[in-house]
């Protein structure tokens, strides 16, 4: 569990973002107007790389059960009457049935939509002035008389293996790594063995105990971060993603956020006293990480409740001087904060878990649970 099974999770989690963009997503078409628009229409969207055109519905029940059955992730309705109107210089609509809950999937969709219908509208509005007579220079210069600029600064591509993948797989090495520290310290409470481990060596002096738990703690973290820097490498080098500030820091970063990990589950076995306790806990507090970081919802939308959760939790630092040095290149001086925070946090949780060891030692009785 802190050897080829995490390398094998972190490598599965590169392979499922490796397409990298989603694209060719299943729509249906419910087309009313048969008309050679509206089969334009079908044609465009047919042509657009994120859009696959896998039915043609013929009724509001097809188009219900093709939503249901999740065959498609949107229906394209076409109106009747849908030719005509436009011919006759009235608004004609392009309805889109999809399930917002899907967020992803329906944000893409409605993307590619409007650029599609944009598109097949600027062409039917552009040919009308031309033939009236306007100059067909002037033509695009009046149909978008104000134009915005977006200018994407990082993750130009919008691609999901560098952006999710990245921060996915130290959020997946936070949870092995606290359920790692709960397991070395709650095991040894389980086989009654604690006494036998600190006991003859320590004889409960606080050094010693320090020693020991900082020694049975290490073999788990040059494991995962070993772990760590193989993952990050293939997602570099062997998938050629440039990192755009110091991919030393990030590896730095992921070592003081596997042992702030490995040191809080140990101080969670150590303060319950119970193997199952400390597993639970630590799958309590590392599981939701990823959720409450900031990567997929941003921290400022967040409850005042929620974001205070969040910024106790040792990933969501993390996250953002991952943010600074994969994608942004900030200056290393703007991350220095978050890596001694993270160490500060690691030499806190050992002492605490130290302080507990020392009194599990005088607790036999609570050895040997479960």
């Amino acid at each position: 569990m802190i050897s080829w099974v995490p390398l094998l999770t972190l490598l599965l989690m590169v392979w499922i973002f490796s397409a990298g963009l989603a694209q060719r997503l299943p729509i249906a078409v419910w087309d009313q107007d048969h008309s050679s628009l509206s089969r334009q229409l079908v044609r465009m969207l047919a042509a657009t790389p994120g859009l696959a055109v896998e039915q043609q519905v013929l009724n509001a029940g097809e188009a219900g059960w093709a939503l249901q059955s999740m065959e498609v992730y949107g229906v394209v309705q076409i109106p009747p009457d849908f030719a005509r109107d436009v011919k006759q210089g009235r608004a004609a609509n392009v309805v889109l049935l999809h399930n917002a809950q899907m967020a992803s999937h329906s944000s893409l969709i409605q993307r590619d939509l409007r650029q599609v219908v944009g598109t097949l509208s600027a062409g039917i509005e552009m040919q009308a002035r031309v033939k009236r007579g306007d100059p067909a220079q002037a033509v695009a210069v009046r149909m978008e008389p104000v134009r915005t600029n977006l200018v994407s600064l990082f993750n130009i591509s919008t691609n999901y293996e560098q952006f999710l993948a990245a921060a996915l797989i130290p959020a997946l090495l936070h949870i092995l790594a606290m359920t790692a520290g709960a397991w070395c310290v709650g095991r040894e409470l389980r086989d009654c063995t604690l006494g036998a481990w600190l006991g003859p060596a320590g004889k409960g002096r606080w050094s010693a105990t320090l020693a020991a738990l900082a020694g049975k703690l290490f073999l788990p973290w040059t494991s995962l971060l070993a772990c760590a820097v193989i993952a990050m490498l293939w997602l570099t080098s062997g998938r050629g993603w440039q990192v755009a500030g110091s991919l030393g820091w990030v590896l730095v970063g992921q070592a003081a956020l596997i042992a702030a990990s490995l040191a809080a589950g140990a101080l969670l076995a150590a303060l319950t006293l119970s193997l199952r306790t400390a597993l639970s806990g630590a799958g309590l507090l590392s599981a939701p990480a990823f959720a409450f970081s900031g990567v997929g919802f941003p921290l400022m939308a967040m409850s005042e409740g929620s974001r205070t959760w969040a910024l106790s939790m040792p990933y969501t630092h993390y996250a953002k001087l991952q943010l600074q040095q994969f994608q942004m290149g900030a200056p290393l001086v703007q991350s220095l904060p978050i890596v001694a925070g993270l160490l500060l946090a690691t030499l806190i949780l050992l002492a605490l878990s130290t302080a507990g060891l020392l009194r599990g030692l005088a607790r036999p009785d609570k050895w040997g649970g479960r």
